[in-house]
């Protein structure tokens, strides 16, 4: 099982391997983490984006992180041509895992994904995404960001 940590505030601060973006398939960096990612992380982050975009809604693709702390950027689409669903924040999370073994990133940080634009409500999406990272191989440690101390709470209360 995957080592699991509550943090509270800016994912974009996260100084591990990468941070998890809550995308759409089109890899448009537009609002939210998104929109962070993207004046914090500098032009670069986009410019990639756009030569790797786009990807289905479910998948993950990897970017550096520009100016970020953080090494890399996941984006996993929630959402795009398809809404934001439960289906979709469980596809994304289990294809941004798997991209971080692929590249040997030991220390990823998650949003509560499409919680924000996607409306999802934030417990059912804590507990679906605690279940895919708790699947996940105990050398991965996974910070779960609550951007809120309600978030924060709402995640400790799913763990």
């Amino acid at each position: 099982m995957a080592r699991i940590r509550i943090a509270g505030g800016d994912i974009t601060e996260f100084s591990g391997d990468a941070i998890v973006n809550a995308a759409n398939n089109y890899l448009k960096l537009g609002a939210g983490v998104a929109g962070a990612i993207r004046k914090k992380g500098g032009p670069q982050v986009q410019e990639e984006c756009d030569r790797i975009g786009p990807i289905r809604v479910g998948e993950a693709a990897l970017t550096g992180a520009g100016s970020l702390p953080a090494r890399y950027v996941i984006h996993a689409a929630v959402m795009g041509d398809a809404p934001a669903s439960y289906e979709t924040v469980r596809q994304a999370t289990k294809s941004a895992l798997e991209l971080a073994l692929s590249h040997h990133l030991t220390r990823i940080a998650f949003p509560l994904l499409g919680t924000g634009v996607g409306g999802l409500d934030k417990a059912k999406v804590a507990k679906i995404m605690l279940e895919e990272i708790k699947a996940a191989p105990d050398r991965l440690e996974v910070t779960l960001y609550g951007y809120t101390d309600d978030d924060v709470e709402i995640i400790r209360q799913a763990l």
